[in-house]
């Protein structure tokens, strides 16, 4: 498996209150909202079935500096940022939700309170959105989508929203640049259909504006081919609860196949997956993102997404199903290759830990031109997240990414 560069950013761990969490239903305290329905399309051209997804090794060179945002451009290729005519680029962001702010308002008891309004802080993450000439966005964590989409529109962004299923306020978001990209198809899945809790991901297909057709035939026998400049945009959050790895897992597995099965649908195109899947680099179920396998009986399933240190060696779960929890989606590699200094956020000073959580993929027919490098430790040492500047408890991923010609 070939090795390519990685985006990992910080979560606040949260190592109090887990005990709700490992219930199987929802918590008590969310507000209810109604489902929305697992799937939803958009059709308007047909897919051409070809070609494939594989990856390339990435190498990081040099550093230019984005003085306004406290966070450095990382270039990740050799060629210059305009030898690529069709860039673009991507976001991914937990944006801490209003209610999970609020109900867990303890874990922030270091933050000044101005620094947690709503108000101010969806202020500072559109600023920031702007700032950083974003093309799609994908947030996690969403309870206000109306505010946001109300705000991005006049950015000229369009977007669509999954809410979670269950007793909970908060849902996943895709936003895209409406003179940049046109929306094709989306779709989404509802865990709590598969018996894996009221988590969901979102899916787009999303096609670059100069490559539209100004007259689509209706007789998808007809339909042009759409392949070289189209792309499946996927979104998820998962689980939280430290002891379901098990859970964790299943969602992943499910997520990485949609994507698959969607760029196959659509010719083979490119994939990027993006957000927050509450897993970290040392886990297995990494190694199972990594390796496209994981063989379950080896690990205990409350451990398997890497949130809690392993304390024994012994094995604590079986299952009566394959051993091996392979997914198809074997040229989908996470990023693998930390930018910047060593993980630093185990290390932090802050009551709460941090950990890296969050993380954005592709495929191969894209080029990674720039990534933007994470805030300096002692930053982030001097009253943790949010901040007078930053406003969420998690930064946001940030990458630019091109057309291959």
């Amino acid at each position: 498996m070939e090795e390519i560069s990685d985006l990992l950013h910080p979560k606040r761990k949260q190592s109090q209150n887990t005990e709700a969490e490992q219930q199987s239903q929802p918590e008590p305290h969310k507000r209810r909202r109604r489902n929305v329905e697992s799937e939803t399309e958009t059709l308007t051209q047909q897919p051409d079935p070809s070609c494939s997804n594989r990856f390339q090794p990435l190498a990081s060179t040099s550093r230019e500096k984005e003085t306004e945002s406290s966070r450095e451009w990382v270039s990740c290729n050799s060629s210059t940022s305009s030898a690529y005519r069709e860039k673009f680029v991507v976001v991914s962001y937990n944006i801490l939700g209003v209610e999970n702010a609020s109900k867990h308002s303890d874990m922030y008891d270091n933050i000044p309170p101005k620094y947690m309004k709503w108000k101010r802080r969806k202020r500072l993450i559109r600023k920031e959105i702007n700032r950083y000439n974003a093309s799609i966005v994908c947030f996690q964590e969403v309870d206000r989508f109306d505010d946001l989409a109300h705000k991005f529109r006049k950015d000229g962004f369009e977007g669509v929203y999954k809410a979670r299923t269950g007793e909970v306020s908060d849902g996943c978001a895709i936003f895209w640049k409406q003179d940049m990209f046109s929306l094709l198809h989306q779709e989404s899945i509802e865990f709590q259909s598969f018996g894996l809790r009221h988590n969901v991901a979102q899916f787009c297909v999303l096609k670059l504006q100069d490559q539209l057709e100004s007259d689509v035939p209706s007789d998808t026998s007809m339909r042009p081919c759409t392949r070289s400049r189209s792309l499946v945009i996927g979104n998820i959050h998962v689980l939280f609860n430290p002891n379901r790895g098990d859970i964790k897992l299943g969602q992943v597995r499910l997520f990485l196949e949609k994507a698959y099965k969607l760029s196959l649908e659509w010719g083979s195109i490119p994939v990027i997956i993006a957000g927050d899947l509450n897993t970290t680099p040392q886990s297995p179920i990494y190694q199972f993102l990594a390796s496209s396998k994981l063989d379950i009986q080896l690990h205990d399933r409350r451990r398997i997404s890497g949130q809690l240190e392993f304390e024994s060696r012994y094995r604590t779960f079986t299952s009566n199903a394959s051993s091996l929890a392979a997914h198809i989606l074997e040229y989908l590699v996470v990023l693998a290759q930390e930018i910047g200094v060593e993980n630093p956020w185990r290390h932090h000073t802050t009551p709460s830990s941090w950990e890296p959580v969050d993380y954005i993929w592709h495929t191969e027919e894209l080029v990674p031109v720039r990534v933007l490098d994470t805030l300096p430790i002692d930053i982030l040492r001097t009253g943790g997240l949010p901040s007078k500047r930053w406003g969420s408890d998690h930064l946001a991923l940030v990458c630019e990414l091109a057309f291959r010609r």
